[in-house]
């Protein structure tokens, strides 16, 4: 397991900083942005647009993802540790129970669509 990036993105660290808001605009306005492998701890990610990222291997420990939809994303080897997760969506192909292993026991998720 690679240790979680900090990285220097714009866009992710508009999240870093908490503006959700201008990190969904900077995405409508056709930006782009590289999340995998990043460090998404203890961040508030409710109000987000994922759609169709590729969050291999991204670090979501005691994140708030609430109403979060991970349809279309790919989240192969990421981790939901300690994460809030109601209300989400995720792609069919994740198994309620290795969604509740991840949050419960730090597993990392096994998903290969949009790879």
């Amino acid at each position: 397991m690679a240790t979680p990036v900090i990285s220097q993105d714009p866009l992710y660290q508009m999240l870093r900083h908490d503006d959700i808001s201008g990190f969904n605009k900077a995405r409508d306005d056709g930006q782009t942005v590289h999340l995998a492998g990043c460090d998404l701890r203890g961040l508030d990610l409710r109000t987000i647009n994922l759609s169709g990222l590729d969050l291999t291997d991204a670090y979501f420990r005691g994140a708030d993802l609430r109403g979060i939809d991970f349809r279309g994303c790919c989240l192969d080897g990421a981790s939901l540790a300690e994460a809030r997760i109601s209300g989400c969506y995720f792609p069919a192909d994740i198994s309620p129970q290795e969604i509740l292993l991840s949050v419960t026991h730090g597993t990392r998720l096994r998903h290969s669509q949009g790879q």
